[in-house]
């Protein structure tokens, strides 16, 4: 993982965690790295990873067992997929339907546009 200066750290690390659950990289109920490991490997304050796995918690992603460490909850992939789904329509969807508006496409031509996309995609 590389940090960079564009973004607060702490929501950087959060994001990261979140790549990580959605592919698999930390299974659900799988333990993630500690706050001390996060400030010793990126050379950080603990209370900057703290804040960041913190954002999890609060989303219900992440979950901490006393004495042991923060682990992956049960249905954070799922929770994860749903949530980005929903940004995903909000920030791409709905924008460019409201640009194909603005341009006079039917709904026709948008879905030709979009088959085309992902025809190029190879998907």
């Amino acid at each position: 993982m590389t940090l960079t200066e564009d973004r607060p750290i702490f929501q950087q690390i959060a994001e990261q965690l979140e790549e990580a659950i959605l592919s698999g990289a930390y299974p659900e109920e799988s333990q993630v790295p500690s706050i001390t490991e996060y400030s010793v490997q990126y050379r950080i304050n603990p209370a900057t990873a703290l804040k960041g796995i913190n954002l999890l918690v609060d989303a219900g992603l992440l979950y901490k067992k006393r004495g042991v460490g923060m682990f992956v909850a049960s249905g954070a992939r799922e929770k994860l997929r749903q949530s980005r789904r929903e940004r995903f329509y909000q920030d791409y969807v709905q924008r460019m339907v409201r640009e194909a508006r603005n341009l006079g496409l039917t709904d026709q031509e948008l879905r030709t546009l979009l088959e085309r996309g992902m025809e190029e995609d190879g998907h």
